[in-house]
């Protein structure tokens, strides 16, 4: 019900931007995906948002440190026990053996990227699931 009422409540759209919204809403989802990437590499931003934390002692000032929120997971390494990196690639990303076993095979070529976008918790988690199986993995 709430989604409802979304729709019923009246967005007050500035005369400038008119124009623009019309256009927007006539694009389909995909194409609204691609103007938001288009739009990020043009200008040079995220629509990902970012956590900024500041120091929480008054006598010590220092600048905002901006602290990542989310993060991709690269696999570097893996180790000796290969099966057991398998399998963790399966359970983490829900690849088919075949697909995790292609990407832990890449490995030997460089880094894999083995899920984007992660949270910090759920990424760390991740983290520790690899190494327990003898692999190396970033956090990007």
């Amino acid at each position: 019900m709430a989604e409802e009422k979304k729709e019923t409540e009246k967005i007050e759209i500035p005369d400038k931007f008119k124009k623009l919204v019309e256009e927007i809403e006539k694009m389909s989802v995909l194409d609204l995906a691609e103007l938001v990437k288009i739009l990020e590499k043009k200008f040079g931003v995220s629509a990902v948002p970012q956590v900024i934390t500041t120091s929480a002692t008054p006598s010590a000032p220092s600048p905002s440190v901006e602290e990542k929120s989310v993060f991709n997971i690269v696999l570097t390494a893996v180790g000796d026990k290969k099966i057991e990196v398998i399998k963790v690639v399966r359970d983490v990303t829900g690849k088919g053996l075949k697909e995790s076993k292609d990407l832990v095979d890449a490995v030997a070529s460089g880094p894999q990227v083995v899920k984007e976008n992660v949270k910090k918790e759920e990424a760390e988690e991740i983290k520790k699931k690899f190494e327990t199986a003898g692999a190396k993995v970033e956090l990007k």
